[in-house]
């Protein structure tokens, strides 16, 4: 069976493509499509070993059964709008070029027993001063694979709805494409009735489960190099 992999960032730079078929006998696992991977594009043998696999839009194993038909992806680590009614409480996500318009954002969640609405907001600094990358960045790309990251938006929602009850609206926005020195990159806003009801802990909460689950990579742009940056958490099958 042929099976097409969507391919993001370092894999997709090293591949030179962003989606590549490969054949594999039935009945194959995710170990299986991942070796004849390897065979069929030898550029990508020093990313494999640590690349994330989802298969339709859930973070693999290496013995997931992978069937055809089924979407399949491969990045790295991730580095560090939408309407589900589904969920029980005002959410707004979104993966875009756009600017924020936080008052719009906030306009999603506000409802009349909402008194308190804590957010974070990330920005493009222009010294990173980390080893491995440039000592100034000129700019920063964005990448995402953003059907998954809206899913995956969504369940942090409800994993703060878990942890923190009285919250009662979420907000998640992840920028992508070319975003400039003091532009802001990401946004995440907790609502509650009171300061006092997790509102902090649960923006903290967001922001940290973004970078970890959510697949989005970013490219430092320096003057004489670029690079994608990579994180150290790696998502199992338990993180979906």
């Amino acid at each position: 069976m042929e099976i097409q992999i969507k391919l993001f960032a370092t894999l997709k730079d090293r591949a030179g493509t962003n989606k590549i078929n490969i054949t594999v006998e039935e009945p194959a696992t995710v170990a299986d499509l991942l070796a004849a991977t390897e065979k069929a594009y030898p550029s990508l043998a020093t990313s494999l070993p640590i690349a994330l696999v989802s298969v339709n839009k859930a973070f693999a194993g290496k013995d997931t059964a992978v069937s055809p038909g089924d979407e399949v992806a491969l990045f790295p680590p991730v580095s560090g709008g939408s309407e589900d009614n589904e969920l029980p409480h005002p959410t707004y996500f979104a993966v875009t070029t756009e600017p924020l318009d936080i008052d719009a954002i906030h306009a999603h969640l506000s409802r009349p027993e909402i008194g308190a609405i804590v957010s974070f907001t990330g920005f493009v600094r222009g010294q990173t001063q980390r080893d491995g990358l440039p000592p100034e960045t000129l700019f920063l790309e964005y990448e995402a694979y953003s059907e998954m990251a809206e899913l995956k938006m969504a369940q942090i929602a409800r994993e703060i709805w878990q942890k923190w009850p009285l919250v009662k609206g979420v907000a998640i926005v992840q920028r992508i494409g070319r975003l400039d020195i003091g532009e802001n990159t990401t946004f995440v806003a907790c609502a509650s009735g009171h300061r006092d009801q997790g509102v902090f802990d649960a923006a903290r909460y967001g922001i940290d489960r973004l970078k970890e689950i959510v697949p989005v990579w970013k490219k430092e742009v320096g003057e004489d190099e670029s690079i994608w940056v990579e994180g150290d958490y790696r998502p199992t099958e338990a993180d979906n």
